[in-house]
């Protein structure tokens, strides 16, 4: 049928648009709003990991996080993502959601981009960051985003169900 748009992506044009409406604000762990946005990630991969989701969970506690990023529209919070040093040279992001309603707009993206200029701001050298294969929307999100698969990494390391990412940042 011409002129009918398929799919749910929108034109690269109304993106742009939907991204100058959201604000977003470098913040961290004690922040209520990112805590809020943290809470309905860990119920949604409750039920997106099923049995595996409390060993998972062990490695996503928030107390220890100084770096977040709270993405808002219109003063409401719809989006978090954070990064915690990894290594000397290395941040790794956690914690990155989005509420349902509101992806495929881009968001996540810019949540990803605006992290990476925070640690290269701090002088780190790469981002490195853990996602599970029940996850194919992160994985496309990460790939997109110039992230390529490594060796699962530490408590990752011969976790079937992880796929461990990195990015190195150009000097």
């Amino acid at each position: 049928m011409a002129g009918k748009r398929q799919g749910k992506s929108l034109p690269s044009d109304k993106k742009q648009k939907v991204r100058a409406m959201i604000r977003y604000e470098r913040t961290d762990a004690g922040n209520e709003n990112f805590q809020a946005l943290v809470s309905q990630l860990d119920a949604y991969l409750k039920i997106r990991d099923g049995e595996d989701h409390s060993f998972y969970s062990q490695f996503n506690k928030i107390d220890c996080i100084k770096y977040a990023i709270v993405a808002y529209e219109n003063d409401r919070p719809v989006a978090c993502g954070a990064i915690k040093e990894f290594s000397k040279k290395a941040m790794e992001v956690k914690r990155m959601y989005v509420e349902p309603g509101q992806r495929g707009k881009g968001i996540a993206s810019t949540i990803l981009i605006e992290l990476e200029k925070w640690a290269v701001e701090m002088n780190y050298s790469k981002c490195v960051l853990e996602t599970g294969k029940n996850q194919p929307e992160a994985i496309n999100l990460y790939k997109k985003n110039g992230y390529a698969i490594i060796p699962n990494y530490g408590q990752y390391e011969n976790i079937e169900n992880s796929v461990c990412f990195e990015k190195p940042f150009e000097k």
